[in-house]
């Protein structure tokens, strides 16, 4: 047996079922044994949607991504994904080769350690054959105990080394015991107590709450307190099927109602939720509010610069019914914000009355995203784009849906649909719908070619402008010419059909609203190309550049 076939032994010991990324000589023998051994290695036309794809993979399904490439150039096509993924906190692990050991000037030589480094990953490095084991469970273990991406990179002489060793495989699941920690006693007891002298509370979901499965736990605190409820942007939508207390999402791609209930809060509780900048916008949302935070971590600190009132470090889970044990034991309850007065001010939050004049043969944006909202099934997930879309689609969504993910979390345009890919495979190839902008989809439309050939049923709607979305709106408002901004686009509806999937380009909502149906009666690889207008601005937009909300 050689290095790279004990190498991929162990990647499958450790629960390895799929590997997205482009095959070259550093990584083909390692490729080949992963498909000898029935893992999936599923082939992209850039190495960087291969790392994109094993971030969505990690995100949807919360267990290490898996991704690969060449040494040299095959690494550094991976930078800003591999940026993304830390930022998103994703576990991933990056098989890449590297020149071999023995030959210093080989031509695609690189400092891969410097490399990884600067782009935020963990780096292991494969010095000799012995360390095969070792490597791959500290690649894994890394991964998933820091939530971050790791480079296993291994020199291509190394991986061709024996392997002598006969020992089974120990994965790094054995290095972890499952173990919870004690709760904090006085911590739950100091927010019991701040909760029991508050009369607004609000309580922000994020993620976490998610993974750890809080949702029934934040319902029953919820109508305890008469909290009323908010999400991050990451956890859009969630519980809004389940109660009418919902005020959807917190910050800058808040409704002007939220904003105004928001400001009125006593105590936030943030459960999974870092609350961040964004979240609470610096803290300007929630002006007089005391914070109790619930997670997982040791401590944070919030968008205001401060830590919370009170911290108590937990899975959220289990830190709420804990609280709610509290303040049951107290025979604590009240109203707070369930009145029907708060009902009144949610029932319309998400009317946008603001009116443009829109230029002939374009359609506002606001009714596409609406349309693709009511037409799809609400057991269809949903992928935000980034740029000037993302607050089109954020604020004109509002169905609940098994999962949202959104972008952001490196301010770049172009990683949605490698996530898109990723997070599709990792939930059986279930049908799913992107949003997101010309620019961004175009940047690696190369590997639509990857969806037709995995047969994803992935629909990608692009709110196609013709131009660089944020940038044409920033011009616009600093009186110069927005115009350097535009880019012609062909038609994304044609290129589709091209490659051999289903595409439309739509000027008439209901053109959009003709695709979507053909689309949910038989989900498959799509690109509607709807052309929207340049006159609408969105709504974070017209605070930030504007200082208007309507």
């Amino acid at each position: 047996m050689k290095v790279y076939e004990r190498m991929a032994d162990a990647f499958k010991a450790e629960g390895t079922t799929h590997v997205f990324g482009m095959m070259g000589d550093g990584n083909m023998y390692w490729m080949n044994a992963l498909i000898d051994r029935d893992v999936s290695c599923i082939e992209v036309r850039h190495e960087g949607v291969g790392m994109g794809m094993a971030d969505g993979w990690a995100r949807h399904r919360q267990t290490p991504g898996v991704a690969t490439a060449t040494c040299g150039p095959g690494v550094t096509q991976l930078a800003t994904a591999l940026v993304v993924a830390a930022r998103a906190e994703s576990p991933v692990v990056a098989f890449v080769g590297e020149r071999p050991a023995k030959d210093p000037d080989y031509h695609q030589r690189l400092n891969q350690s410097r490399f990884a480094d600067g782009v935020e990953t963990a780096y292991i490095h494969l010095d000799t054959g012995e360390f095969a084991d070792e490597g791959v469970r500290r690649a894994f273990y890394t991964a998933k105990l820091e939530r971050r991406p790791v480079m296993l990179s291994c020199p291509m002489d190394v991986q061709q080394e024996k392997w002598e060793d006969d020992e089974p495989y120990r994965p790094s699941a054995t290095l972890k015991p499952q173990r919870a920690g004690a709760i904090d006693r006085d911590a739950l007891e100091q927010a019991a107590e701040l909760i029991a002298k508050s009369r607004k509370p609000v309580i922000i979901v994020g993620r976490g709450a998610i993974w750890s499965g809080a949702d029934e736990a934040v319902l029953k605190l919820g109508n305890r307190i008469g909290g009323l409820i908010g999400t991050s942007l990451r956890a859009k939508t969630w519980l809004a099927d389940r109660t009418e207390y919902h005020a959807g999402v917190s910050g800058l791609y808040a409704t002007r109602a939220t904003m105004q209930l928001f400001h009125d809060a006593d105590v936030v509780i943030g459960v999974g939720a870092s609350l961040n900048r964004h979240t609470t916008e610096h803290g300007y949302i929630f002006p007089s509010a005391k914070y109790i935070q619930l997670d997982p971590k040791p401590h944070i600190v919030l968008g205001n610069g401060h830590g919370a009132d009170v911290y108590v470090q937990s899975d959220a889970k289990e830190g709420l019914e804990a609280l709610d044990a509290l303040l049951e034991k107290r025979g604590f309850q009240q109203a707070g914000y369930r009145t029907g007065e708060t009902l009144e001010r949610l029932s319309n939050m998400y009317e946008d009355r603001a009116e443009f004049e829109i230029e002939p043969g374009t359609i506002d944006p606001r009714l596409v995203v609406r349309a693709v909202d009511d037409l799809v099934p609400g057991d269809v997930g949903l992928f935000i784009g980034n740029g000037a879309s993302s607050a089109i689609t954020t604020m004109n969504t509002y169905k609940a849906r098994p999962y949202v993910h959104a972008s952001g979390f490196f301010g770049c345009i172009g990683q949605m649909l490698p996530t898109a890919m990723g997070a599709t495979i990792a939930n059986g190839n279930k049908p799913a719908v992107l949003v997101d902008g010309d620019a961004s989809t175009i940047m690696h439309l190369s590997d639509f070619d990857t969806v037709v050939r995995c047969k994803m049923p992935l629909l990608i709607v692009v709110l196609n402008d013709e131009a660089l979305g944020s940038e044409y709106q920033k011009l616009r408002a600093h009186d110069m010419d927005p115009e350097t901004s535009a880019i012609p686009s062909p038609d994304l509806g044609a290129i589709a059909r091209a490659y051999g999937a289903r595409g439309c380009l739509a000027r008439t909502v209901e053109e959009v609203r003709k695709g979507v149906r053909e689309w949910v009666s038989k989900p498959g690889p799509m690109i509607i190309d709807s052309r929207i207008s340049r006159a609408v601005i969105n709504v974070p937009h017209r605070r930030v550049l504007y200082g208007k909300d309507e």
